[in-house]
């Protein structure tokens, strides 16, 4: 469904003495990015998003996320709130101020449900706020709404 798809097309060269040459573009999968501390959330969302068709990069903390993130250019971030080393909060905040990853969706995910917490992850430039636990369909209508069309 939306899983990488490899394209190619042949185009004669101008002089025509030489032989086709083959012209190849990859249209890539969506990719997204799970980041909790806990094994648990991390492996199910994983499973539950691979088995809908897509490219699924994990980490357990921020610091992994970061280096994770510019290896990988995820189209969408799914972020814990609580972590060890350095927490969602501060992880949002260093990706929402890097010039190409500021657009990039950050969905915080957290046990806590308070309007402090989604205030907090507001101010630090999350797009959206997921109560754990959560959904196959919470994940899913998240995506859809920050995919812009990457089926």
């Amino acid at each position: 469904m939306r899983s990488g798809i490899q394209t190619s097309d042949y185009e004669t060269a101008p002089d025509r003495s030489e032989a086709p040459v083959a012209r190849t573009s990859v249209i890539r999968a969506f990719t997204v990015m799970v980041i909790d501390d806990s094994k648990t959330i991390r492996r199910s969302a994983e499973a539950l998003l691979r088995k809908e068709g897509f490219e699924v990069v994990t980490a357990v903390d921020g610091f992994e996320a970061l280096s994770k993130i510019a290896d990988h250019e995820p189209d969408l971030i799914f972020l814990d709130v609580m972590m060890p080393r350095l927490d969602g909060y501060q992880t949002c905040a260093l990706i929402k101020h890097h010039q190409v990853f500021r657009h990039t969706p950050v969905v915080m995910l957290s046990s806590k449900d308070g309007l402090f917490d989604r205030a907090r992850g507001r101010v630090v430039g999350s797009d959206h706020f997921i109560t754990k636990p959560f959904s196959r369909d919470e994940l899913l209508a998240v995506i859809e709404k920050y995919g812009n069309g990457a089926d």
